[in-house]
């Protein structure tokens, strides 16, 4: 038997390529790094508990015991809108804020509308999805070196590669500082 037709893969030439799992967790990792992932997960999932519970039918034996109210269409009204602000969050990054003030007013909403927010599942997940949302910020792309790639943080641009505290910073000063601060000459800055 060769060492072709014992590869699992079907190819000897490319020992190291990922298979399709790994390209597409890799893909999805990227794509949630560039949006407020958890804080959509967190808000759409506030939604199921808000809708559900008022619409909700327990059986026990031969008895059935509703949590119907007669706030159940706003209950539904309030789950939909933030099963729709978590996918905002995921599609439409740039309204995060907007969707995570929307997303807890509309948790503010739910304690007396439908059931104490779903029985507080569905409130505190709202809270964190929407707090979550407004402290979102989209990362700064590093800027790529001599050879195409982005340096590593803490190296120093000559590509010398000692790791350094702060990049240019000296022995002791605050790597911020220039000549050309407030700082320098004793707080007074010349024009001149």
């Amino acid at each position: 038997m060769s060492a072709e037709s014992s590869d699992p893969r079907g190819s000897s030439d490319s020992p190291g390529s990922p298979g399709p799992f790994t390209y597409w967790r890799l893909r999805f990792r990227a794509w949630r790094g560039t949006r407020p992932f958890w804080a959509g997960l967190f808000t759409l999932l506030s939604g199921l508990p808000i809708a559900y519970f008022p619409y909700a039918e327990v059986k026990i034996g031969g008895l059935t015991l509703a949590m119907a109210t007669t706030a159940g269409a706003g209950s539904l009204i309030i789950g939909v809108l933030l099963v729709t602000l978590g996918l905002t969050m995921w599609f439409h990054a740039i309204v995060r804020v907007f969707a995570g003030v929307a997303t807890i007013l509309l948790a503010l909403v739910s304690i007396p509308v439908s059931n104490l927010g779903g029985f507080l599942i569905g409130f505190l997940l709202a809270l964190t999805g929407g707090a979550l949302s407004i402290s979102w910020m989209p990362g700064v792309p590093a800027a790529p070196g001599p050879e195409g790639r982005a340096p590593h943080k803490g190296t120093r641009p000559d590509g010398a590669g000692h790791r350094l505290p702060f990049p240019g910073s000296r022995d002791g000063e605050d790597p911020n500082v220039t000549d050309t601060t407030a700082h320098a000459n004793g707080g007074r800055n010349s024009a001149g």
